[in-house]
Parts: C-alpha cells; structure tokens; sequence
C-alpha cells in the first residue's frame, strides 16, 4: 500500500480572491426572495398582477377620463352604441357605461377586497387557535366551523341577503358568516404542523409566552398558503356580488357594479349586447388575473420548488 508523503504545509489555506470566494459561498437569499424570483419567472402571474394594478388605477381614474359620471340620465342618448362620444356606448337610460363600468370596477373590487379581508382576520385567528392549542378547544372550535361549512354558502349569503337591509356591507358581512371557514381549515392544519418544529420549541424553552409563538413564530411561517388562499377568495367574492345582482339582490341604485351593470343589460341583450359585453369581460378578466396571480404564488410559494 503506497505511502502518502503529507507535509504540514499541505494543511494550511489555499489564498483566493474575493470574487472567487463569492461564487464558491453563491449568493445568500430569503425564502421570500427565493419566492420572489421564482414568482417572477412565471410570466401569466406577472401578467395577472399587471391586469389587477390597471384595473385598479382604472376604477379611479376612468370616470374621469370619460367627462361623465355614472348616475346622470340622459334619455334623449339611451341605448348608444360605442362611439367618440361614448367609448362603451349608454345603457337603458342613458347613462354613459365607460364611466359607470370603472365606478363598478371600484365597488367590485372593493367587496371582493374587503370579504377576503376579513375572512382572513377570521380565518387566521380562528385556525391558528384551534391548531396551536389543540385538545378540547380544537374539537368545539372546529365543529363550530364543520356546522357552518354543511350549509350551502350562497344559500346563507341569500338567505342574509333578504332579511337584512340591502346595502354593500350587508352583502360583504352576508359572504363572511361562512367564506371564513376554508382559511381557517387551511391556517389550522399549517399550525399544527408547525407547532412540533425545533424552532418553536426552542423559543418555548427559552421562555416564549404562547402569544409570542402563535403570533411571532407560527402565523408568519403559514403566510404562503394564506397568500394563496387569499387571492383565490377574492375573484369568488366577486363572483358572488355578480350572481346576487344578477337575482336583484345586489348593491342599491344608484351604485354601479359589474353585477348589478350585467342583471340591467340582460333584457337588451339582443340588440344592444355591448352593454352586457364591458360588465362581463371584466368580471372574467378580473377573475382570470386573480386566478393565475394565485397558481403563481403557490408554486413560488412551495418548499418543494425550492432549489
């Protein structure tokens, strides 16, 4: 067997420049920067974000642009086709539709925003409490939520719909009695995962009150699939807002959404079609962004993507 010949200088570091040492450590990332860019490299969620900004500066912006407003009637132009004078055309009563579909734009968005916020709020906190504590409080929380998630949703948001007072924030409260509850279901089944890793139980040792863990360590490590789940809630909220204009039960007049735009435009569909057309392509639109905007997080948002 061959005899190695080592000589203390053999031990000793081998110089390298800085630019060497760079390339051999790579580059330090986050995961949120790792998510980040991998987000990036998926060119339909950019896209998606980018519809949902325009469609957002649009809806404060549009009625401007437009020199009218969306509640003025003016019967002498009912039923114009798009032209110079008005971009979309005028619906039944004259009224210009460019103008009234950005201010719909803005209800729209505003009740798919606010409904997916506060089943976050709900979800979080009832899933994250459910899941960190366990036991008896995780078995009564989540039985709660198993009642309320075997009646139909839009059987209860209907039903809310007629027993209170028309109105948007009664329609954004009737979608949360229920819409918490898959957030909550997804929230609690991340914690409890979590809730048995070496870092909470480190903080626990070290003397981590059991807010300190929920809110510090836990809830922050499961925001990827909330994210997720937040951006698909949205297009659903505004989904629903449509098909409750669509049974007379959306927002009151003289408040313009895409909903209550596509229910007005349904008895001249056959001759004047461009009024059903505006409301409802962004209605699609907007949905389809929100939809590949959250295919988009999940795959940049998944721990197994990582390199």
């Amino acid at each position: 067997m061959a005899q190695l010949n080592l000589k203390p200088s053999d031990f000793e570091p081998i110089e390298y420049s800085e630019t060497e040492a760079e390339k051999i450590a790579g580059e330090s990332t986050s995961f949120w920067k790792d998510a980040w860019r991998r987000f990036r490299k998926n060119k339909l969620a950019l896209f998606g974000v980018v519809i949902i900004i325009l469609l957002g500066i649009m809806s404060f912006i549009g009625g401007p642009i437009s020199g009218y407003n969306y509640y003025s009637n003016d019967l002498i132009n009912a039923n114009q086709p798009p032209s110079a004078d008005h971009w979309f055309g005028t619906d039944q009563l004259g009224r210009d539709i460019f103008a009234r579909t950005w201010y719909g734009a803005k209800i729209s968005l505003f009740i798919g925003l606010a409904a997916a916020f506060l089943d976050l709020i709900i979800g979080v906190f009832w899933g994250a409490t459910a899941g960190f504590f366990g036991g008896k409080i995780d078995e009564y929380m989540m039985r709660i939520a198993d009642v309320l998630y075997g009646v139909p949703y839009l059987l209860v948001v209907i039903l809310l719909m007629v027993v209170m007072p028309q109105g948007l924030w009664t329609m954004i409260l009737a979608m949360t009695v229920t819409g918490w509850i898959n957030m909550a279901r997804i929230v609690r089944g991340q914690v409890m995962q979590l809730r048995n890793e070496e870092y909470v139980m480190a903080a626990q040792s070290l003397g981590a009150g059991k807010g300190r863990l929920l809110f510090k360590h836990l809830i922050p490590n499961t925001m990827g699939p909330i994210l997720v789940t937040l951006t698909l809630t949205i297009p659903n909220a505004i989904f629903t807002e449509a098909f409750l204009s669509y049974l007379g039960l959306g927002v009151p007049a003289p408040l313009a959404s895409w909903g209550t735009m596509s229910d007005a435009a349904l008895p001249y569909l056959q001759y004047q079609p461009y009024q059903l057309f505006f409301p409802s392509f962004f209605i699609v639109l907007t949905m389809l962004a929100f939809n590949v905007m959250g295919d988009g997080l999940r795959d940049a948002l998944d721990p197994k993507e990582r390199n």
